[in-house]
């Protein structure tokens, strides 16, 4: 269990930096403004605004995907903790009597 804690912490990791790197990188200084959606166009290929602007909306999204499932494992790894380590089966070494 820690593995995959620890695993989905380093992919966590490495979405929150492209995250941050492709906000500041395509930040135009108006995004309290309300006015950033994503435009189409019916006349041809989608601009590269509008690619950056799917893929921030798609790291966003993964990035709290992740925080959800990473919050989820470690719940099960202190309620495992609190708990103690099960016992393991004991074998029975009595004979039945044949």
């Amino acid at each position: 269990m820690h593995t995959a804690y620890n695993v989905l912490l380093f992919l966590a990791l490495i979405v929150a930096t492209m995250f941050s790197v492709l906000v500041l990188i395509t930040g135009k200084g108006d995004a309290m403004s309300g006015g950033g959606s994503i435009r189409t166009s019916f006349k041809g290929k989608a601009s590269f605004d509008d690619y950056m602007s799917k893929l921030t909306l798609i790291l966003g999204a993964s990035f709290f995907a992740l925080m959800l499932l990473i919050d989820g494992v470690s719940n099960r790894i202190d309620s495992a903790a609190q708990n103690g380590p099960t016992p393991a089966p004991v074998k029975s070494t009595t004979k039945t009597g044949k």
